[in-house]
């Protein structure tokens, strides 16, 4: 149900370094649950673009104005990722995507407190990008 909404169609934008260099991408994403979930409960997810795994340690997950890695997350206990609100994952990736047509595709995964595994959600969107 709130799976198509991991990767919010058209949300899909480079991302300009200080030095105005491109260093990735990112785009919006819904968490994929039917209620709220404090972002300690968050793991990183899988990105996938063009059947490429990006590096964990190049993601960057930005809610409420605040970037934060996925290893960090695990500390925030205080923080809540609200149903009906979006965040932004970033992928540092120098030159962002290529112009063209790209595959995206995301394995956003959740720790909810009364299922005995991780809540493995998947999107894959193809989407264009254009000078």
């Amino acid at each position: 149900m709130f799976n198509e909404m991991i990767i919010r169609e058209g949300s899909v934008r480079d991302v300009v370094g200080d030095d105005g260099t491109v260093a990735g991408f990112s785009f919006e994403t819904h968490l994929p649950y039917y209620r709220g979930l404090g972002l300690s409960m968050v793991e990183v997810p899988e990105v996938v673009v063009d059947g490429e795994a990006m590096a964990e340690e190049d993601l960057r997950l930005t809610y409420r104005g605040v970037t934060r890695t996925f290893a960090e997350l695990a500390d925030v206990s205080d923080v809540r990722w609200e149903l009906r609100t979006f965040a932004t994952i970033t992928v540092l990736q120098e030159g962002g995507l290529a112009d063209g047509e790209h595959e995206i595709a995301v394995n956003l995964r959740l720790r909810v407190s009364y299922l005995p595994f991780i809540s493995e959600n998947r999107c894959t969107r193809t989407v264009t990008v254009r000078a």
